[in-house]
């Protein structure tokens, strides 16, 4: 099989030489990929956490990227020996597309930057995303030296992998190991930051059971599952399920998150994102303190960065099930539309309550649009009595558990919406009884653009 000579395989069997990484786990090195490990791309993911802000709720969880990328391509190796043995899948990767989805598995976070997902979060022009910079990256002389010379690939080949740009049979298949409902990354991410974060959610899913019912779909170019992998499937919806609402967006992660985005968002004239993209944590939190010195983001950014951690308190919470209303309004909104409703809403609550409530620290924190949690998956039953050969069915189709999680779970109870203020004002502001009306009255101020309409009554 064409997998069998892969000699990064061959070191996962052997379990000889390589390196220590929680939870006790050996990850296998061949020399290429020691090659690959030594180079500066890879190395400045050891200087970026994660978590990033979570640290800041959870202090064991500043694990890094690195030890992230060095877990998913372990699980890469995982996915290879259990598939290898599928005959479709035999057949259409060969050692050449193997080899390529390897090294994407560890090279897949060299984009990131610190900080990265709240800010891509914003989607701000000056900012495109970490997967757009993967592709000039990878083709930078002295990574596509070792890709090249040690592993005989096209950087490019590896970049489409990561990207999801292949077309091809193969590229389509091992693009959805990479990124898909059971992947490499979230099967790693899951458990490594539960295991950081000290909670045991992440963690609460039968791995082994789950890789050993990997197969390749009907159609041949995604991953799916055996029926046996069905029970497993549906814990790791559930881990991820508990993970976002525990973890991820737990009140003062999304506290911090605002500070953060409000905090960029001020000094956004200031962004070059050729800078910002080679920013590890420390020199993103030294640039962004200098960055707002002397403006109205100063004390957001020293509650983050500076000697005293001081976040923003929970004024409100709005979630779809018991305020449907004011988070239909809030949901989904642009970010420059979210902080024109903040403004808007300051000014009302400044006229109502005779305190300064000023723009830049009424926070509101908006649940995107996106589900985070859809899990389109498909599952291989075994064929009945009179019927031939195997019924294909989506995972939603059999489990009322994944329909639930990520639909009504979490989009009407995990997706809320928040507005934080600082804490001296916080509880007086959290007390007002039509606080509900006062938002709706802000949100019907302000136009899709973020323009404001009139003046607040």
């Amino acid at each position: 099989m064409p997998c069998d000579s892969l000699p990064e395989l061959r070191a996962l069997d052997a379990c000889s030489d390589g390196l220590r990484i929680p939870p006790d786990v050996t990850v296998p090195l061949t020399p290429r990929v020691r090659a690959l490990l030594d180079l500066p791309l890879l190395r400045r993911l050891a200087r970026i956490s994660q978590l990033g802000l979570v640290a800041l709720v959870y202090p064991g969880a500043v694990h890094s990227r690195l030890e992230h990328s060095l877990g998913v391509y372990r699980l890469a190796l995982e996915f290879l020996a259990r598939l290898r043995h599928d005959p479709r899948f035999a057949a259409t990767v060969s050692e050449a597309d193997a080899a390529a989805f390897v090294v994407a598995a560890l090279v897949h976070d060299v984009g990131h930057w610190a900080y990265c997902h709240p800010l891509e979060d914003m989607a701000l022009p000056e900012l495109p995303r970490h997967e757009s910079f993967v592709r000039r990256l990878l083709a930078a002389p002295d990574t596509a030296a070792v890709l090249e010379g040690d592993w005989d690939l096209d950087p490019g080949r590896v970049a489409a992998l990561i990207e999801g740009s292949a077309v091809d049979p193969a590229g389509r298949l091992l693009h959805s190991l990479l990124s898909g409902p059971i992947d490499v990354d979230k099967m790693d991410y899951l458990s490594r930051d539960s295991l950081h974060a000290g909670v045991p959610y992440g963690r609460h899913f039968d791995q082994e059971r789950l890789l050993a019912s990997l197969c390749v779909d009907a159609s041949g170019t995604a991953l799916a599952i055996t029926d046996k992998g069905r029970t497993a499937a549906e814990l790791m919806v559930f881990a991820r399920y508990v993970m976002f609402s525990e973890v991820y967006w737990h009140h003062a992660v999304r506290a911090a998150t605002a500070m953060l985005q409000r905090a960029v968002w001020i000094v956004r004239p200031k962004l070059v994102a050729e800078d910002i993209r080679q920013c590890d944590d420390h020199a993103f939190a030294d640039w962004l303190l200098a960055a707002t010195h002397g403006t109205s983001a100063a004390e957001l950014a020293a509650g983050l960065f500076g000697p005293v951690r001081r976040l923003v308190k929970r004024v409100a919470t709005f979630d779809a099930l018991h305020q449907p209303a004011v988070h239909r309004a809030l949901a989904g909104r642009s970010y420059a539309t979210t902080v024109a409703i903040g403004a808007r809403l300051a000014d009302l609550l400044s006229a109502r309550t005779g305190l300064t409530v000023a723009p830049h620290t009424l926070l509101l924190d908006a649940p995107p649009a996106e589900r985070e949690i859809e899990f389109r998956l498909d599952v291989r039953e075994r064929p009945r009595a009179g019927q031939t050969g195997p019924i294909w069915r989506p995972l939603a189709d059999l489990s009322p558990v994944v329909r639930s999680l990520a639909h009504e779970q979490f989009d009407h109870l995990v997706k809320r919406a928040r507005i934080f203020a600082p804490a001296d004002m916080a509880a007086t502001l959290a007390a007002l009884p039509d606080l509900d009306r006062l938002v709706l009255d802000a949100c019907q101020g302000v136009d899709a653009s973020g323009n404001r309409s009139g003046s607040p009554g």
